[in-house]
C-alpha cells in the first residue's frame, strides 16, 4: 500500500464540496431558476445526487484494494453521509410535495412501486448513518457493524431499481447507473486486503 501523505484536510473538503449543490439548489430555489417546476426540479437533482455520491461510496473500496491507493479509504464516510443527506433532503421534497399528508403518502408507497423502492432504500441508509462513528463500531462489535453495513449494497440496488422506475422516457442515466452498481458489486470478489486507518462506516 503506498503512502500518500498527510490528508487529513481531505474529508473536509469532500463535505464542503458536497454541499455546494446544496446551496445552489437553495440559491436556484430562493431566486425562482427552477423552472416552470421547481418541486420536480429538485426532486430530481437531489435523488440524482444521492445515488451519484452512493456509488462513490462503494468505488472507495475497490480503488483501494486495485490499485493500492489510501485516501479512498479516507473520504467514504463523507461520501455516504453526503448520499444519506441528499437522499433524506430528496425525501424531504417528496413530502412537501404531498402536503405532508401521510394518507397520501401510504397511497404512494402502497401503489406506486418505484416510491416502495425509494422508501425502501432510504430506511436501510439511515440506520447506516446513525452508526457510522467509531463508537457505534465499538458499540456493536465490528464483525456485526461490518455485517450491518453490507445493507449499503441493498440501498444502492433499490436506489438504482428507484431511479429506473421513476424515469419515464430516457434511460441512459438509470441504465449506467445499473451497470456501475454491477461493477462495483463484481469489484468485491477481488480479494481483500487488510483496512487502514480502521472502519468508516457508510
Amino acid at each position: 500500500m503506498r503512502r500518500q501523505g498527510n490528508l487529513s484536510w481531505l474529508p473536509p473538503a469532500v463535505y464542503v464540496g458536497g454541499l455546494l449543490p446544496a446551496a445552489v439548489l437553495l440559491w436556484d430555489a430562493a431566486n425562482g431558476l427552477l423552472g416552470a417546476n421547481p418541486i420536480k426540479q429538485a426532486t430530481h437533482q437531489t435523488g440524482q445526487l444521492a445515488i451519484i455520491l452512493l456509488l462513490l461510496s462503494l468505488a472507495c473500496t475497490p480503488l483501494r484494494r486495485v490499485l493500492g491507493l489510501t485516501w479512498p479509504a479516507r473520504i467514504r464516510k463523507a461520501l455516504g453521509l453526503l448520499a444519506f443527506f441528499y437522499a433524506a433532503l430528496h425525501f424531504g421534497i417528496y413530502l412537501l410535495d404531498q402536503g405532508f399528508s401521510l394518507g397520501a403518502i401510504a397511497e404512494d408507497v402502497l401503489e406506486r412501486p418505484f416510491v416502495t423502492a425509494g422508501l425502501a432504500a432510504l430506511l436501510l441508509l439511515l440506520p447506516l448513518a446513525l452508526t457510522s462513528t467509531p463508537r457505534s463500531v465499538a458499540q456493536l462489535g465490528f464483525a456485526r457493524w461490518t455485517r450491518l453495513h453490507r445493507l449499503v449494497y441493498l440501498a444502492a440496488g433499490l436506489g438504482a431499481l428507484h431511479y429506473w422506475w421513476g424515469v419515464k422516457k430516457d434511460h441512459t442515466g438509470p441504465l449506467l447507473v445499473a451497470l456501475l452498481l454491477l461493477v462495483l458489486l463484481a469489484a468485491r470478489a477481488i480479494k481483500k486486503t487488510p483496512e487502514k486507518g480502521g472502519p468508516q462506516g457508510l
